[in-house]
């Protein structure tokens, strides 16, 4: 069995596509933190895209571990930091790529040294961040900055007990390229937070302060942090990916990639340091983000939790056998078209109602197999950000509020540990200790959750969807997640 390296790139299996630019002579003008398979199928894609057009050949990525990683640089290191990414179709089609814009990867915890000289290095004018909704730092109750948590996260830090927070590697590596006379990076978030830019000032500026203030007021001054909206769904790859690549390519990669066909991003144009010409390969600058990110957030992202919450607590593992259910293909739809669409602000050229239609033929893809476990983990961060704002306006407006209340009623639900099979379901959340303790009073008061103001923030339980949700709460309770969202469905198509 071949490996990955560059000797395969030089005489590659039949079928996969390979980096057809010379890698030798690459420049690494972008540092990413947060190796993960979403950035290796999205960001990493479009800049090798443009590499293989002979552009941008100072532009390739040089990745940051941040968090432990599984020995990724080690495999990677082993491929001359190349891997592949694995397109699945819905006709079963797999269209294999080997990706060769990342050209190193650090461990800051075992690297601090080293991840200081790339972030330091003049040649890196973008610091794009995929560190996951919970590595900003945000207060839940007010959206803000928590600078409890980061006091104790940089204690921990210090301490030797804990990585050292991503904003703070990058104020080290701010501070001394302002010592150096060093033009600052941008700080560019891939990360699915409302406002991605905006909250990694927020957190960027928050770390700053516990410096002095001299210094949140530089970064606050000098420091570009760009929105964007990225979109490409990406589950995790399993041990049969990977021997599946081996049997159908005739070579061994330790760190695949899957991933849907579909690939979208759109950035704010704020480049002080300059950027690569990634409208090249089809990405979408412009000079406000906003309304790109609430219909992402607003249908795809809270979709999947409709679509989560519903699946796994009916005992469903895969959200493509949800949608393969007409009562719940059916509230995934009326969720869009009555309760999130009139809720969005219109954008030239896009049709919300083709856009939701296009989302529910990716997520009924059966070779991307996603799982339901995994659009439910962390559902808080979810949650609280993506359904309950929509319930919020349409409960103020007049509007529907029955498939966000069925959603959320059902997010309870799997707190009372078992789903609708009689199997234990396991909960991994930020706030789970929170969570547990709220869910023992479930029994006598279906509300206990919602509550909870370290969990939904700010949310006003409006008498409408109190209501809506008291309702669904006892169709969960008596018929399962299948027979209320039968019944809600049902009652929502008559309204």
């Amino acid at each position: 069995m071949r490996a990955l390296t560059t000797a395969l790139v030089a005489d590659p299996p039949d079928g996969v596509e390979v980096p057809a630019y010379d890698r030798a002579g690459l420049r690494a003008g972008i540092a990413h933190l947060g190796v993960g398979s979403f950035h290796r199928s999205h960001q990493a894609v479009y800049v090798d895209d443009l590499l293989t057009r002979g552009r941008g050949r100072d532009w390739a990525i040089v990745g940051i571990g941040v968090l432990p990683d599984g020995g990724m640089g080690k495999s990677l290191r082993a491929q001359d930091m190349l891997y592949s990414v694995s397109v699945k179709h819905g006709d079963g089609r797999i269209d294999d790529r080997v990706i060769g814009s990342l050209v190193d990867y650090v461990y800051a915890a075992d690297e601090a040294a080293r991840a200081h000289e790339v972030l330091t290095d003049p040649s890196i004018r973008i610091v794009s961040l995929t560190i996951t909704e919970g590595g900003y730092v945000v207060e839940p109750t007010t959206g803000g900055f928590d600078e409890a948590a980061a006091r104790a996260q940089v204690a921990a830090a210090d301490a030797g007990l804990a990585p050292r927070p991503a904003f703070e590697l990058l104020l080290d590596a701010l501070e001394a390229r302002r010592a150096a006379g060093t033009p600052p990076f941008t700080v560019m978030s891939c990360d699915n937070v409302r406002g991605n830019g905006r909250v990694a000032r927020q957190a960027m500026l928050g770390f700053a302060a516990l410096r002095g203030d001299a210094t949140a007021a530089w970064v606050e001054r000098s420091v570009a942090f760009p929105n964007s909206m990225v979109d490409r769904i990406t589950p995790a790859t399993t041990p049969d990916d990977v021997e599946a690549l081996a049997r159908r390519r005739g070579y061994r990669d330790a760190r695949p990639v899957v991933c849907e066909p579909y690939l979208q991003w759109v950035v704010e144009d704020e480049f002080p340091g300059g950027r690569p010409p990634l409208e090249e390969v089809g990405v979408t600058f412009v000079d406000h983000v906003e309304a790109y990110e609430l219909m992402k957030l607003r249908l795809l992202n809270a979709s999947h939790q409709v679509i989560g919450q519903l699946g796994r607590l009916a005992g469903i593992d895969h959200v493509h056998d949800v949608l393969a259910e007409p009562a719940f293909r059916r509230c995934v739809e009326l969720y869009m078209t009555q309760e999130a669409a009139p809720t969005l602000v219109p954008i030239p050229g896009v049709d919300f109602a083709a856009y939701g239609e296009t989302l529910v033929h990716r997520f009924s893809n059966p070779a991307i197999a996603d799982t339901t476990d995994r659009l439910c983990a962390f559902a808080s961060d979810r949650i609280t950000p993506w359904i309950l704002p929509v319930a919020e306006h349409n409960a103020e407006t007049g509007g529907a509020v029955g498939m966000c209340a069925l959603t959320v009623a059902a997010w309870s639900r799997t707190w009372l540990g078992r789903d609708d099979t009689g199997s234990d379901l396991q909960q991994t959340d930020n706030r789970a200790e929170i969570l547990r303790r709220a869910s023992r009073g479930l029994a006598t008061d279906p509300l206990a959750l919602l509550r909870e103001r370290d969990v939904v923030g700010d949310f006003r339980l409006d008498e409408r969807f109190e209501t809506a949700y008291l309702r669904a709460w006892r169709l969960l309770e008596e018929r399962g997640a299948r027979g209320a969202a039968r019944a809600m469905a049902d009652e929502a198509g008559r309204a």
